[in-house]
């Protein structure tokens, strides 16, 4: 992508998509592993042809790969479902990746919360 700012349209179709493909995951995804997914967010390019979408969940890493690829093999269903949804003359192609941001603040304020705790060791005595 460019690093020109998103424009108000292609940010209003990222939280569209975001949104409606949050739902149909939810209510509409055939493979189980699919609806316990959360969508965190899209990126749609300047001239709406593809979107990027990430989605997390409680995932163990080693399963990431085969829910990527579920998704995927659901993209064309994806679609049909998002057409109606959108209004969009076409609607983009869809790419997925795994959104760690989430794990990734965990991780982040657990080390906080570490830093934070008092000292309870025993003062050396000289």
């Amino acid at each position: 992508m460019s690093s020109r700012p998103e424009s108000p349209r292609t940010r209003r179709v990222a939280e569209r998509i975001t949104v409606e493909l949050a739902e149909i995951l939810a209510t509409k995804a055939e493979d189980p592993r699919l609806r316990t997914l959360s969508v965190t967010g899209a990126r749609v390019s300047r001239d709406l042809s593809s979107a990027r979408i990430w989605v997390s969940g409680a995932v163990p890493a080693p399963e990431e790969p085969a829910i990527l690829k579920a998704l995927a093999h659901a993209t064309p269903y994806l679609r049909t479902l998002l057409a109606p949804r959108l209004g969009l003359r076409i609607v983009p192609t869809l790419q997925f990746a795994m959104d760690h941001s989430t794990e990734s603040g965990a991780r982040i304020e657990k080390l906080l919360q570490e830093i934070r705790k008092p000292d309870l060791r025993e003062p050396e005595s000289e």
